[in-house]
């Protein structure tokens, strides 16, 4: 049973201010003491960064398209074990999800599986009497999703938040919280987003320093706790588990199907990249350190990349590698010219390579052991970044070479989920496996696919992506393996050949 009070902080759209209003909260309520957990709607990497910085804890994403409806309460009590609060920030707006499938991956959906009040955070910069009607529309149009309470972002002056506040007066849902127009906090952005916290560190400190001071002085926190803690529990939720996920999945041998989710309205170890360890961060979040990397425990070592150029894997990837019996140790492809001694298998997630092409491609020394073990059969899993930097050349600029394809950037962004099927049997996933994903970069890979392409997609189009050889799995979708736990263990398995 789900019982840790809760909050779901949406907007109508995006760009309202949900990240600053959520790290915010997450930031405030853990500098009194409170243990916090952070969590994101949606499939998107960075901004659990912040959150991991704003609490001291892993941030986790709630992704109902990926994992479908059945896990989101689960993973969402596995993350927020033990806290006094968790925070959820949601993505675009409130009632926005997968394309053409109703709710389905939803802010809404994600509220209404957790039992969850929203506090809507609304961009008042261009309103006032109307404020009252966008609030009423979002309040009315779906009853199941219980609309706790307003925060007003971009306010201009006193008399602007009087009108707001008269207004909403009216409307029933009580105002939160109030955050000026000067007050803005700079988050740097650029062609995917926010840029990651491993990226700006002190900058990143400091950043979600000002977040938690601008909600602490705008924001009522007695009433917003009183909010979270009246949430019901979610009768029959237990904690997910990577122990038990692979375990359960034991008998399969690999990775399994995952169920096409349900689209109800109103249903239910070492440092990882998200963690402020992998991140490059102290617990206290306030210096890089690489403390603790050479003396891992010894054991079948899986090497997973991070630092700054790949900071994109969710954090049940390593929990289920570990279940597994593998030991998890972090490598920097920036920094390291070696991999960790006794590797047996290399995770490279997703990331901005193209950011750091020079320098990753200066790293020659650890260009060629990452060659050398794809060589040798060994496993190694790549996806977007990681497929990127296993290529020939990333803009001209010498890569690693195991696959005989050259990535250049590109003006069109790739964005959006995708239904895939395995192709080709590899060290992931047994060919015919169904998985969900999704892809999300800038560039383009020539060729896409090699002989024995990874995925064949049904969404948006028909196509196939990706490369299998020897020991490599290489591709542009981004998975998230609690759907199919099957995935950690077949890694690791083969790492044991």
């Amino acid at each position: 049973m789900v019982n840790v009070p809760r909050l779901v902080v949406a907007a109508p759209s995006s760009g309202s201010g949900k990240t600053t209003v959520a790290t915010g909260l997450m930031a405030a309520f853990a500098g009194r003491g409170l243990a916090v957990s952070g969590h994101k709607v949606g499939p998107d990497y960075i901004d659990p960064g912040y959150h991991t910085l704003a609490t001291g804890r892993p941030g986790r994403n709630l992704d109902a398209y990926m994992c479908g409806p059945e896990l989101i309460a689960p993973l969402f009590a596995h993350g927020a074990q033990g806290c006094d609060l968790a925070v959820v920030e949601g993505v675009m707006g409130l009632y926005d999800g997968a394309s053409g499938q109703g709710e389905l991956a939803s802010t809404a959906q994600v509220a209404k599986l957790l039992r969850a009040p929203v506090v809507l955070v609304v961009d008042a910069s261009s309103q006032s009497r109307s404020v009252a009607a966008l609030v009423h529309g979002f309040a009315s149009w779906d009853t199941q999703v219980r609309i706790g309470g307003v925060i007003l972002n971009k306010v201009g002056s006193d008399r602007h938040e009087a009108l707001l506040r008269e207004a909403l007066d009216e409307s029933g849902v009580p105002v939160l919280g109030v955050l000026r127009r000067a007050e803005q906090v700079a988050v740097p952005s650029r062609h995917l987003g926010l840029v990651p916290v491993a990226e700006r560190r002190g900058d990143a400190v400091a950043a979600v320093a000002a977040m938690g001071d601008r909600v602490r002085a705008g924001c009522d926190l007695e009433a917003l706790l009183a909010l979270a803690r009246s949430a019901p529990p979610v009768p029959g939720a237990g904690a997910w588990s990577a122990e038990e996920a692979v375990g359960s999945d034991a008998a399969c041998g690999g990775a399994v199907p995952l169920p096409a989710p349900s689209r109800n309205r109103g249903s239910a170890p070492d440092p990882a990249p998200q963690t402020p360890e992998g991140l490059g961060f102290t617990p206290e979040g306030l210096g890089f350190t690489r403390e603790g990397v050479e003396s891992a425990p010894e054991g079948l070592r899986i090497a997973v990349a991070s630092g700054p150029a790949f900071t994109f894997s969710y954090a049940e990837h390593s929990e289920l590698l570990a279940a597994a019996g593998a030991t998890v140790v972090p490598f920097d492809p920036l920094r390291d010219e070696a991999l960790p001694d006794g590797t047996r298998g290399v995770v490279i997630g997703g990331g901005f390579p193209e950011v750091y092409a020079p320098e990753l491609s200066a790293n020659e020394p650890l260009r060629k052991a990452v060659a050398e073990l794809a060589g040798s059969g060994a496993p190694v899993a790549a996806e977007c970044a990681g497929l990127l930097y296993l290529g020939r050349s990333l803009d001209g600029l010498p890569m690693c070479g195991v696959l005989d394809a050259e990535a250049r950037m590109s003006e069109r962004l790739t964005l959006g989920y995708r239904d895939a099927v395995a192709l080709s049997d590899s060290v992931l996933a047994a060919t015919g496996t169904r998985m969900r994903g999704h892809e999300f970069h800038r560039t383009v890979l020539e060729p896409g696919a090699g002989d024995a392409p990874a995925w064949g997609m049904h969404q948006p189009e028909r196509r196939v992506e990706g490369f299998v050889q020897q020991g490599v799995h290489a591709s542009y979708l981004h998975t998230h393996w609690a759907s199919a736990p099957g995935t950690a263990r077949r890694f690791v398995e083969r790492c044991k050949e």
